[in-house]
């Protein structure tokens, strides 16, 4: 497969645009409800919008952060970031005030790209009060029909792009090692870190793996997975790189999927295991309802077996296996593979792209079979964290592999296999929680007296997430109090599914809780349930 007008030596995500814009200006790119944009409209938006965002002294380098769910706005600002040699940063529309203000001072988002509220959130009231904590922040774009409080520094989206209509698109430098994208994710201790990655390390990257899946123009993908999240991202840069038309679906559930592949004869379906897990589940999944579709890519949490044979009556998948930090797709199975390795690994590196086992004590490079720490390198690892360089020291090895976290094995073929995950994080339907930082949150409640939060197995949602408590001395509580004490302050995905009481914790010599022993404990009790 090719790509006329792209050259791997240099890609940046607005020549991709162009190039696909080029070769179908009439065809569909976004679908969503009953909106249908075609890339030569989408196009005029975009650069109408990075006009007007330069207009407002937006330059070269600025952060522009999105919140927004799966709305043809989030693309077209992409776009338009891109046109501006500007840096997107894509936040969760779901987090609490204080986690949505920790990312936009840290990033130094210069302007916040938004709905007016969502989901019960009214995201002007809270910037109304963040404007003056956030000294970075210069103005708000409203993306929606609703009446809102108007302030000078706040800008009706349709009316931004009606203005910049009318100017000039800026002739931005397109530099394909500039930073493209800066993505949040937990780190070790709880504190978010913001991954820096480059036009390079997320267009290459897609290229690659549309390559692997032989995606073409005729292809219609269907975004499910949220465009915030790095894997959201990577489909939606996948789509402009091979000029399909996207689907975007603002909430994933299993019926609508059904129903929007069918009426939208979709050919391909990506998302995490917890996403395929319910789409199993609903009836009419099935080969016969959808006849259209393809393929797609599971990824984002371990797979079982079980799960990709019952995919597998329906369409063809492969298993994928990234990070944040790799842009995202490292390892990827072949149609050509045998069933066994595309069942029991997550496949072979993308081309360009190198995987080393590493001892996780002597930081020795492994042979075959051996178990260790999975480093990578290659033009899709990103630069580094965003004002965190002592955390992107410690992610890379002195040779400049970037080390995962997990523990994996290569085998004589170069398939890899994933056999546990080094960190203490948690895969809750695809989201990444870890354990320090729920912990924090709920050792403020005065009825605690030890805490540690631990990941069990759960055949939807891959772990739950349960908080071991030993309660205060003569506390009266109940497991619903901490888990609405949890939901106050954290997005949802990092509430405690489980709450257990303990008399006390399992501990090691040295005053450790021991993590692997508890979280035994709980999935056994479950089992005997």
């Amino acid at each position: 497969m090719s790509f006329e007008g792209s050259s791997l030596n240099s890609v940046h995500l607005a020549d991709a645009f162009e190039a696909a814009a080029l070769r179908g200006p009439d065809r569909s790119f976004i679908v969503s409800g009953t909106r249908r944009l075609s890339y030569a409209q989408v196009d005029q938006e975009a650069r109408a919008l990075a006009a007007a965002l330069a207009d407002l002294g937006i330059e070269p380098g600025d952060r522009i952060a999105v919140i927004l769910p799966n709305w043809p706005e989030w693309v077209v600002t992409l776009l338009a970031t891109a046109f501006l040699g500007g840096t997107i940063v894509p936040i969760n529309p779901a987090l609490g005030y204080h986690e949505l203000k920790y990312q936009l001072r840290h990033a130094e988002a210069s302007i916040i790209v938004t709905a007016p509220s969502y989901e019960g959130r009214d995201f002007l009231e809270w910037f109304d009060e963040l404007i003056g904590e956030l000294p970075d922040v210069l103005y708000l774009v409203a993306v929606g029909n609703e009446d809102f409080w108007y302030d000078d520094r706040v800008f009706p989206y349709r009316e931004l792009v009606s203005k910049g209509a009318r100017l000039e698109t800026p002739a931005a430098p397109r530099d394909p090692d500039a930073t493209l994208a800066i993505l949040y994710t937990s780190g070790t201790m709880g504190k978010p870190k913001g991954v820096c990655l480059s036009h390079r390390n997320v267009v290459e990257t897609a290229w690659r793996t549309v390559e692997a899946l032989g995606v073409t123009p005729e292809d219609v993908s269907l975004v499910a997975v949220p465009c915030f999240t790095i894997f959201g991202t990577s489909m939606v840069v996948g789509g402009i790189v091979a000029g399909v038309t996207l689907v975007l679906q603002e909430n994933f559930g299993p019926a609508r999927t059904v129903e929007l592949v069918a009426r939208e004869q979709v050919t391909l379906l990506h998302g995490v295991p917890t996403m395929f897990q319910l789409l199993v589940r609903e009836r009419s999944f099935t080969a016969e309802r959808l006849p259209t579709l393809r393929t797609g890519i599971i990824a984002g949490s371990p797979v079982g077996p079980d799960l990709v044979q019952r995919v597998r009556r329906t369409c063809d998948v492969q298993i994928a296996y990234g990070l944040t930090e790799t842009g995202p797709t490292v390892t990827m199975t072949r149609p050509g593979d045998t069933p066994a390795q595309r069942i029991e690994t997550v496949g072979r590196p993308l081309p360009l792209v190198e995987v080393r086992i590493v001892d996780v004590t002597t930081g020795e490079l492994h042979g075959p079979e051996a178990i260790g720490e999975l480093a990578v390198k290659g033009p899709n690892v990103m630069s580094g964290y965003y004002r965190m360089p002592a955390e992107t020291r410690r992610a890379f090895t002195p040779e400049g592999y970037f080390l995962t976290g997990d523990l994996a094995m290569l085998d004589e073929d170069g398939y890899v296999r994933i056999v546990g995950r080094r960190k203490e994080m948690i895969i809750r339907s695809g989201y990444n929680v870890y354990p320090r930082e729920v912990e924090d949150v709920l050792r403020a409640h005065p009825a605690v007296e030890e805490i540690c939060v631990v990941g069990v197995p759960h055949e939807i949602l891959g772990e739950m997430i349960c908080a071991c408590i030993v309660p205060t001395e003569g506390a009266i509580v109940r497991g619903e109090d901490f888990v609405d004490f949890a939901r106050e302050q954290m997005a949802d995905y990092k509430v405690p599914d489980l709450v257990r009481f303990f008399d006390a914790l399992p501990m090691t010599s040295s005053g450790k809780v021991k993590r692997r022993e508890l979280a035994q404990v709980v999935a056994l009790e479950l089992t005997a349930s």
